[in-house]
C-alpha cells in the first residue's frame, strides 16, 4: 500500500543484506522522464500500469539477488502477480488503513490520493489490494509503528528462519 514503507524499509534491507536496491516507481519515473503524478494526469492509469508491468518484468528477471520495492498497485494486474509468484521472495509490509492515513495525510504527490476523501480512498484501496498482496506474499510483516531498523530485523529474521540467508 502507499505509505507502508516499501522504499524506506527496502533500501535499509538492501544495505543490511549487501545487495542492490531497486524501486520500480523510481525506475519508471526515470523511463518516463516525469513524475508518476504527471504521467497519470496526462496518460491515465491504464497506460501507467502497462509501463509498470514492463519495469517489474525487467527487475524480476535479473539474476543477481536484490531488494525490489514495487509500486503499491503492481498487484492489480494478474500478469504482475504471476511474475511475483514466479520466483522472487515477496514480503508484504502490512499496515492498516488508519496507520497509512496517519503517515500520508499531508502527502500531495500520490495521484490516487488526490481526491475529496483520501482517507476513504485508502480504505477502498486496502479492501481491494490486501487480498492480492496476501496472494503473492511469502511473508507478511505487520508494520504498525516500529522503527525502520526494527522492521528490517523482522524481515531478516523471517528470511533466516526460512533458510534463505545468505541470499542465493
Amino acid at each position: 500500500m502507499p505509505g507502508s514503507g516499501k522504499s524506506t524499509v527496502g533500501r535499509s534491507l538492501a544495505r543490511r543484506l549487501a545487495v542492490p536496491f531497486h524501486d520500480s516507481d523510481h525506475r519508471l519515473e526515470q523511463r518516463l522522464g516525469c513524475s508518476i503524478r504527471e504521467f497519470f494526469e496526462r496518460e491515465g492509469e491504464a497506460r501507467f500500469r502497462d509501463l509498470e508491468h514492463e519495469v517489474l518484468a525487467e527487475l524480476v528477471a535479473a539474476t543477481e539477488p536484490a531488494v525490489i520495492a514495487t509500486g503499491g498497485g503492481a498487484v492489480l494486474r494478474e500478469a504482475n502477480r504471476l511474475l511475483l509468484r514466479g520466483g522472487p521472495r515477496v514480503v508484504y509490509l502490512h499496515s492498516s488503513p488508519e496507520e497509512l492515513w496517519r503517515r500520508l495525510r499531508h502527502d500531495t504527490q500520490r495521484p490516487l490520493l488526490q481526491v475529496t476523501d483520501p482517507q476513504g480512498r485508502l480504505r477502498s484501496l486496502f479492501a481491494e489490494r490486501d487480498p492480492l498482496y496476501r496472494e503473492v506474499a511469502e511473508f507478511v510483516i505487520e508494520t504498525g509503528r516500529p522503527s525502520v531498523p526494527t522492521l528490517v530485523n523482522m524481515v531478516v529474521m523471517q528470511l533466516d528462519l526460512a533458510g534463505l540467508l545468505p541470499l542465493r
